[in-house]
């Protein structure tokens, strides 16, 4: 009888080992499935440097991990935040809460990112901030849940007023878009040419949403500056380029530089408005034989459509943050996943090698591109010639120099 009982004990127990052990590998992944939610702007201005571009780069870094961590399946979902902060927020807010995302990717506008990386270290998720340009994400706003990829307004300002200035550029002129945005990259270009030994010649600025451009391109044209800087976006810089090749800028002695331009912006221009002018970018599709690999699997699900930068960033961060679930067994803590993604070095078709600061901020080398001719052209996406390179450790605003609260102080 005892026996008996000693066998049962024992099974009971062992059994109940074989239990806990397997809830405890169930807890390190919340339901089951590493869930990952693609927020963004899916039919507007947005739409197409991101939009559903973004959501088949992140299906090509989940496809590339295998599908799964273990035997823990990864599922991408969807949100349309229409640029509207409140709907975006609300969306992010039941993906937390009630859809059991862990992780959300892109978040293209910047008072939605600015919001939503507050709202992830509040439920120690994680956010990877592909699709925002502002500096206030590795700088007062940066947390210990989220990363910046792709680029921001400073990297953007370095790598073209740097590499125009070696060309003989050193002398600008500043065509603004009269809001915060606009200020923030003539400031930082003009201080990158000031600290170079160039000169700002002047500068002016226009509304958001200006149809004529004409008055402020003829002074820009009249300064005498050997480079025109926009410093604007979307429609405001599509028709300066347009009313500068009406007015011969184009085909003139100035050089024009683009400090917040995309490839889908200059596909949308052509090159016959756009062929000469200078602009950044940290991802090509054409760049190396890597991205190329990279550009083929996306325009396989994209219907032949080249990947822009920030799918590119989308496709790199999401892989990134899988290696990092992966390497730590868990999804659970997203502080611990972002620590990890920190502490790993990142390596993949879009960027190559590369790494994540401190402060956030992902690590990697900004290329400085001149929009081809039309006769230069040897296909429909065949749009830039590189120029020149500003190396990783140079590309963006210093650690020390961001403000991040995160970064410890010497």
């Amino acid at each position: 009888m005892k026996r008996m009982l000693t066998r049962t004990a024992l099974a009971l127990a062992v059994g109940g080992l074989s239990l806990a052990a397997t809830s405890a590998a169930r807890a390190q992944f919340t339901d089951g499935v590493v869930r990952i939610g693609v927020l963004n702007d899916q039919n507007g201005i947005y739409a197409d440097m991101a939009g559903p571009g973004s959501v088949a780069a992140a299906k090509i870094a989940v496809e590339e991990i295998g599908g799964k961590i273990g035997n823990t399946p990864i599922e991408i979902i969807v949100g349309d935040h229409q640029n509207k902060p409140d709907i975006g927020l609300n969306i992010a807010r039941k993906w937390l809460d009630v859809d059991g995302v862990d992780m959300i990717a892109d978040i293209p506008n910047s008072s939605i990112s600015l919001a939503l990386v507050q709202l992830v270290k509040e439920k120690n998720k994680v956010a990877v901030i592909a699709t925002s340009n502002s500096n206030r994400l590795t700088g007062d706003s940066c947390t210990p849940n989220h990363v910046h990829w792709t680029l921001d307004n400073y990297s953007l300002a370095k790598s073209t007023a740097t590499e125009v200035l070696k060309s003989g550029g050193n002398s600008w002129y500043f065509v603004t878009v009269d809001y915060a945005f606009g200020h923030d990259m003539e400031r930082e270009a003009g201080q990158i040419v000031k600290n170079a030994g160039g000169t700002v010649v002047g500068s002016v600025r226009h509304p958001l949403g200006s149809s004529d451009l004409s008055s402020f391109l003829l002074q820009a044209q009249a300064s005498g500056a050997k480079v025109i800087g926009f410093a604007n976006s979307g429609a405001d810089f599509t028709n300066s380029m347009k009313q500068s090749a009406e007015f011969g800028i184009t085909q003139g002695k100035q050089k024009l530089a683009a400090l917040a331009v995309y490839l889908t912006d200059i596909k949308s221009l052509g090159l016959t408005s756009g062929q000469g002018l200078y602009l950044s970018e940290p991802f090509y599709w054409d760049l190396n034989d890597q991205t190329r690999a990279f550009a083929k699997k996306f325009s396989e699900k994209m219907n032949g459509a080249m990947p822009t930068s920030f799918q590119a960033g989308v496709y790199s961060g999401v892989l990134h943050y899988l290696k990092a679930v992966q390497a730590l067994n868990s999804d659970a803590d997203g502080r611990a996943i972002v620590a990890k993604m920190k502490e790993l070095p990142t390596d993949d078709l879009a960027f190559g090698k590369g790494y994540v600061r401190a402060d956030g901020r992902k690590i990697h080398p900004m290329y400085l591109f001149k929009v081809k001719s039309p006769a230069e052209s040897k296909g429909p996406w065949d749009l830039y010639t590189k120029i020149g390179e500003t190396p990783a450790d140079q590309a963006f605003k210093p650690l020390e120099a961001g403000g991040c609260a995160l970064v410890k102080q010497n």
